[in-house]
């Protein structure tokens, strides 16, 4: 797919670095995954992704440790983001064995009281729910779906509110403990976002639990849909990334062809053209992501994926250690974020 990493040996073989850089060299029965460079916490989002792939890495080599780095990766955020700050506490009602019943924190380095610091975000939540559902697909195992309908029994209540005209709403960020909203405002996708996570870990389940939460996202999407718009690549990525779940669909039909056409104005406006100072790498492979999944996206794109990757290759770790290269792995493998992926 890249013109420079043609073979699909030579792709596995740059994931496979970028994934031993990011996490630490495999050791059989007892791998646990590196902290990050630099102390450096944990970012909830990253390792979402970080999950995928190696779930991804898993069904491409039929290597069955990369699975028990997935799940090992797993347990360790359950271990790290599902505990209070001062790791003594797990958050809310979590234990032992429900580890999502309280959330699970960002991972930002400065405390929640400051501008940029820890909390719970919501689309980082979904992600996560996103990856335990790919790894209950993958095993066949329920232990995960539970995990992700813990998480959101848990945290949709908190996040999804009323207004006084009984119109349903959602706050960006809360508080670790889910007990306030630390930034008011809503998402540009997070009802989407929760809309299509919601209906993948409930398909799965082998009861049916969120019909009420489902129908409460539905609610907001029908009301939103027609207004979407966006200039972040990020956001338009993900975007085409959420509906290529459920393509036919109304909302996801006209999302598409809006994120589409912005993101061909972005390209022809030159926004991907920028000096790199002034980019950032892991908002353009959302673009990447979600231009390879959605199938409206078209042959446009394949030429332009080969040169962004290309491109921002040799500074993958110039910025961070983490989260631009993780979402590089999954641009040069969307693997199991495809809905074409998994049977």
């Amino acid at each position: 797919m890249l013109k420079n990493l043609v073979m699909e040996k030579s792709i596995l073989e740059q994931i496979l670095k970028v994934v031993e850089t990011v996490y630490g060299t495999y050791t059989k029965g007892n791998w646990i995954p590196k902290p990050y460079a630099d102390n450096k916490s944990r970012y909830l989002w990253t390792d979402a992704y970080g999950v995928c792939n190696f779930l991804t890495l898993y069904r491409e080599t039929n290597d069955i440790k990369y699975l028990e780095q997935a799940d090992a990766l797993i347990n360790n955020v359950h271990d790290t983001l599902g505990y209070e700050r001062n790791g003594k506490k797990r958050l809310g009602n979590a234990t032992d064995e429900y580890p999502t019943r309280g959330g699970l924190r960002i991972g930002k380095i400065e405390d929640e009281g400051s501008h940029d610091g820890d909390g719970q975000y919501f689309h980082y939540l979904t992600k996560w729910a996103f990856a335990l559902s790919r790894m209950a697909k993958i095993k066949n195992d329920q232990r995960y779906i539970r995990w992700a309908i813990d998480l959101i029994k848990a945290i949709h209540p908190h996040f999804v509110y009323r207004d006084r005209n009984d119109q349903l709403h959602m706050y960006w960020k809360m508080s670790i403990d889910l007990t306030y909203p630390a930034v008011p405002s809503e998402g540009n996708l997070d009802p989407y976002d929760g809309y299509i996570t919601y209906r993948l870990v409930d398909e799965l389940a082998e009861e049916r639990e969120l019909e009420k939460e489902i129908a409460d996202m539905k609610s907001m999407v029908d009301i939103k849909y027609a207004r979407y718009r966006s200039s972040d690549p990020l956001d338009l990525g993900e975007a085409l990334w959420i509906t290529h779940w459920y393509p036919d669909e109304q909302w996801a039909k006209t999302i598409t062809t809006k994120s589409l056409q912005a993101l061909e104005e972005l390209w022809q406006h030159g926004d991907f053209q920028e000096s790199l100072n002034r980019r950032l790498a892991f908002r353009e492979f959302g673009t990447t992501i979600g231009v390879q999944v959605n199938d409206k996206a078209g042959d446009i794109w394949k030429n332009r994926i080969n040169d962004l990757h290309n491109l921002w290759l040799p500074h993958l770790y110039k910025r961070d250690k983490d989260i631009s290269p993780v979402m590089f792995c999954t641009s040069l493998r969307p693997g199991v974020v495809s809905r074409h992926y998994l049977p």
